[in-house]
């Protein structure tokens, strides 16, 4: 049987919950120009819903089920309304969706949904801050362990980057889609070595580095 398509699910879905069905779109890496990460993309979706209920998982199991055992992470379930609601708790987020996105079944949700520049800053600052902190934690436990640290840094790469996307944004600049011209900007504007990054020091280097420089953002007017 042939790997389900992205575009199957779609009409599946659409098949499925009809009117219920406000959006479903495609976002991240399998959009972004280039790829994206490392290997290959995730495929994944967010499915926005007029309301959600037992009836509606219901609806869900036969589409879902086939686009997991397909090897796909199932979709991401938000109502319209805690779309709307939510821009200021996922600020990162929104930005990096609407940044890398494409519609498959639904109309466009973006109208009037606008990130807080103080939100994302905020977010960042956060993430940041817990990410050091458990990769420091990590190093504490793995130093010396050359596979373990490399495991560590592999685990944490696809949200480090998402930050730095952030970062960029949020300071004006473009995010570029690639991975090398991210890391390359990044670390023109944070002020980290940009090659090297898979290496361990490095690596936690230019976490610190990125953490310290969104914490210095807070003095100044965004």
């Amino acid at each position: 049987m042939a790997r389900m398509s992205v575009d199957r699910f779609a009409e599946q879905l659409g098949a499925a919950l009809g009117d219920r069905l406000v959006t479903l779109l495609l976002y991240g890496s399998a959009v972004r120009e280039q790829g994206g990460e490392r290997g290959e993309p995730a495929m994944n979706t967010l499915l926005i819903v007029s309301s959600v209920d037992s009836e509606l998982f219901t609806r869900l199991v036969p589409p879902v089920r086939d686009w997991v055992n397909a090897k796909h992470p199932a979709p991401l379930v938000m109502t319209e309304q805690e779309w709307r609601d939510s821009a200021d708790a996922f600020p990162i987020e929104y930005e990096d969706i609407r940044a890398h996105h494409r519609v498959l079944v639904g109309r466009d949700p973006w109208d009037g949904i606008r990130v807080s520049p103080e939100h994302a800053r905020r977010q960042l600052e956060h993430e940041l801050m817990g990410k050091l902190m458990h990769l420091r934690q990590a190093y504490a436990a793995e130093w010396g362990n050359a596979k373990r640290l490399a495991e560590v840094v592999r685990g944490t790469w696809a949200g480090f980057l998402t930050m730095l996307r952030g970062v960029l944004r949020l300071a004006g600049r473009p995010a570029p889609a690639s991975t090398e011209a991210l890391t390359r900007a990044a670390a023109a504007l944070i002020g980290f070595a940009a090659q090297g990054l898979t290496e361990p020091a490095a690596y936690l280097d230019a976490v610190t580095r990125t953490a310290q420089f969104v914490n210095r953002m807070e003095r100044n007017s965004l």
